[in-house]
């Protein structure tokens, strides 16, 4: 894809009023920690090109939430909740779900999805540009100088060659965005991207992150405890907000935005 494509695309996407990338209605989620905690969407529509801010306190829900748009988490119910990237067929996530369709839901998160763990989440015995260009390897999509392009972006062009172990925890981080964006995916997943980075350097590389993302026409949907950086880089905010069931005690953390 060439510079004028890539720019073209990402206009588009992040044009006002984008197509509806995800729609969540009365989606719940119920995990057993301690009294139990259960996360309710009542609604939590995604459009094409937005940057989107899951921002909360550790344990308020933004990873289950996370987990459950990249579809590695099953709801527990749903009245609504669909997927549909500019590229593919509409998928009924719900339903796939209640089919054990697991065929169709790994196919669709390893075309549509790239994923930013906390950590990294490199493979340490690979080099940094065997780490990048493994989604296109995985898919069995010519590298076209991706892999180089995007570490160029990144400013980690010379440790190419390196491990992962023999890198900063801020040069991981950015070869863990490369890998997430070098198959070209609709979304872009991150959760905590910028935790174990001190604030300038934090700083830095979010703003490079939500660059990178935009030129390249992705969602980008991210969990952070940080709401200063997020508002300053223009993301929309989701919002947590928690209280406790009154027969059973339980946690509710109830998203809004």
């Amino acid at each position: 894809m060439s510079g004028g494509e890539v720019s073209s695309r990402a206009v588009l996407a992040a044009a006002p009023g984008g197509a509806v990338l995800y729609q969540l209605r009365e989606v719940t989620k119920r995990r057993s920690l301690g009294a139990g905690f259960v996360l309710q969407v009542p609604e939590l529509t995604i459009r094409a090109g937005e940057m989107v801010a899951l921002v909360g306190d550790s344990g308020c829900g933004k990873s289950t939430l996370l987990d459950l748009l990249a579809m590695v988490l099953r709801p527990d119910g749903a009245e609504a909740f669909t997927f549909q990237p500019a590229a593919g067929a509409r998928l009924d996530v719900w339903r796939a779900w209640q089919g054990n369709d697991q065929n169709r839901l790994a196919r669709v998160r390893g075309e549509n999805l790239g994923y930013v763990l906390q950590t990294g989440g490199l493979l340490p015995f690979l080099s940094v540009r065997d780490n990048i260009a493994l989604s296109r390897r995985l898919l069995g999509l010519p590298r076209q100088g991706w892999t180089e392009a995007l570490a160029k972006r990144l400013g980690i062009a010379n440790h190419l060659s390196k491990l992962p172990g023999q890198l900063s925890v801020g040069e991981r981080q950015r070869v863990a965005i490369a890998r997430a964006m070098a198959h070209q995916p609709a979304v872009v997943i991150a959760d905590e991207p910028t935790a174990s980075l001190d604030p300038i350097r934090a700083r830095q590389i979010m703003d490079l992150f939500a660059t990178l993302v935009s030129q390249y026409g992705a969602t980008l949907v991210l969990a952070t405890h940080d709401r200063q950086a997020v508002e300053h880089g223009g993301f929309r905010v989701v919002k947590f907000v928690l209280s406790q069931a009154p027969r059973d005690s339980s946690v509710l953390a109830r998203v809004e935005g």
